[in-house]
């Protein structure tokens, strides 16, 4: 190898058992096909995956790294492209029902599987604000929006292709200024990981120390209000979304929380600010940033040794179990004892060291809650052990789970989901999250509320954050075979 001069070649790239060691897990979908979970759910047709394999890998390969998008005029030109190739599918699809003599339905024909891969390959390609509220988008799992959309929107969730080497080393110049290689001993040019608004390489200081540095898209922070309002067009045509559904509350908030996403000295904070507050904690093991490499678009923290949680799942029943439950105690302390939450419960964010502590990572998704919101999640859970169902219809109002003009019957309905989805905090044994079928449950008992489209509701955004948090630890503590008595994690809140 060349010694670090003044050449990009000079970089050292990362080998291929690194690579692989570094691979993130896919959040939720775990090792099962996208072909299998959706047919398990009778969402699609075997014919229907010939879209699938090719726009998903395209946006899930770190070995095949495509440019960015980083002008207004060529996104919007590649978000151009899918909707007119979603406008023109389903008019054709809708011609060809009434041709047949047949009343055609405008929502059958947008919501196909091909179409849902059009809009998730085109976000994937973009990455940036258009992938990031595609993942918000599938965060309520079916609840706003149809579940053809929200199960192929949840691929969103871990996969993007990387950028390639020459834009790389444009951003680091940019944010690091020319002969920024010197700095290093070690620069590793392929990425650990890929996200929505930027991918992770590993260096070495000429001090011995490793880092993680998290390198930003070029042109994501810039076209995040361009991109947001590009999206809210395609999913405002006829037949994506319920008439009437107003989704500008979520658009307007997507655009807030992805510019404080784009900023990664605000992430640099949350990482220093949860590091104090967890660094009594022996359960956890919080990265600390290096400032002297952190910019805007740039955040460098020090590397932790880690292994993905997966591999905790050949470990003993007692190992798993105190993993998922220091998790969920850590996911209720978030709510109501520190004030601030990481929002992302991508498995790839959750890492083992070697000393079996719990690494955490990622905090860009990190959200404050507001005391008064905080204290009405507190009585809400009182309400849920008691269980009282007046007070929990009343906490869930305030939250804004539903909007006051909904029928009656549909909040009774929302409440009675509610109270089965809130079963296991009330069991004293242990519940095992591996045999449950809570999930499942759920989606068939709200068949009803996906039925009655006019009545779709989009609720605050601090909710779905919320929800997908406590979702994404529910999948985990389901993939770990985890059996957990959960009274006592809720004790200290309740």
């Amino acid at each position: 190898m060349r010694p670090p001069g003044g050449s990009w070649s000079a970089i050292t790239p990362i080998s291929a058992t690194d690579a692989a060691r570094g691979q993130p897990a896919q959040p939720g979908w775990g090792r099962s096909p996208l072909k299998k979970r959706l047919a398990k759910r009778n969402l699609v047709k075997p014919l229907d995956f010939r879209f699938a394999g090719p726009i998903l890998r395209r946006m899930s390969s770190l070995d095949d790294p495509r440019p960015v998008p980083d002008r207004a005029f060529a996104r919007n030109l590649r978000m151009g492209g899918v909707a007119g190739g979603i406008l023109g599918a389903t008019l054709g699809s809708a011609a060809t029902t009434l041709l047949r003599g047949q009343r055609p339905d405008l929502a059958k024909a947008a919501l196909t599987p091909a179409n849902a891969l059009r809009l998730a390959g085109g976000l994937g390609e973009l990455r940036g604000a258009a992938m990031k509220l595609g993942q918000m988008l599938s965060m309520e799992n079916g609840v706003a929006l149809p579940p053809e959309l929200a199960a192929i929107l949840g691929q969103l969730q871990a996969n993007a292709p990387a950028m390639p080497p020459a834009q790389l080393k444009q951003m680091l110049t940019q944010e690091w200024g020319a002969g920024w290689h010197r700095h290093f001993k070690r620069f590793e040019v392929r990425p650990i990981a890929a996200a929505s608004i930027g991918q992770v390489h590993r260096a070495r200081t000429h001090d011995g120390r490793t880092l993680a540095i998290k390198v930003q898209f070029p042109g994501i922070a810039q076209s995040i209000d361009s991109d947001i309002a590009t999206l809210g067009r395609i999913l405002r045509m006829p037949g994506l979304l319920p008439r009437g559904l107003d989704i500008t509350p979520l658009l307007a908030e997507a655009r807030s929380q992805l510019h404080d996403e784009a900023d990664y000295q605000r992430e640099a904070a949350a990482l220093t600010a949860f590091g104090t507050a967890l660094a009594e904690e022996p359960a956890f093991y919080v990265p600390t940033p290096c400032p002297e490499f952190s910019t805007r678009r740039i955040l460098a923290m020090e590397f932790v040794e880690s292994q993905p949680i997966d591999d905790a799942l050949q470990a003993p029943q007692a190992q798993r179990n105190q993993i998922a439950a220091d998790l969920i105690a850590l996911v209720l302390r978030e709510i109501f004892g520190l004030g601030r939450m990481q929002t992302d419960p991508n498995f790839a964010n959750y890492r083992l060291a070697p000393d079996g502590r719990i690494v955490l990572l990622d905090f860009g998704a990190t959200r404050e809650i507001a005391p008064e919101i905080s204290a009405t999640y507190r009585a809400l859970l009182r309400a849920f052990l008691a269980p009282d169902r007046d007070a929990i219809w009343q906490h869930m109002t305030q939250l804004g789970y539903f909007r006051p003009d909904q029928p009656q019957a549909r909040q009774a309905l929302i409440v009675e989901l509610a109270l089965q989805a809130s079963a296991p905090l009330r069991q004293s044994a242990p519940y095992d999250f591996a045999r449950s079928a809570l999930i499942e449950d759920l989606a068939r008992a709200g068949q009803e509320l996906g039925s009655a489209r006019e009545f779709w509701h989009v609720p605050p955004a601090d909710l779905l954050f919320l929800h997908r948090k406590i979702g994404g630890m529910f999948l985990l503590a389901q993939r770990l075979g985890a059996q957990i008595a959960l009274p006592p994690l809720l004790e200290p809140w309740a």
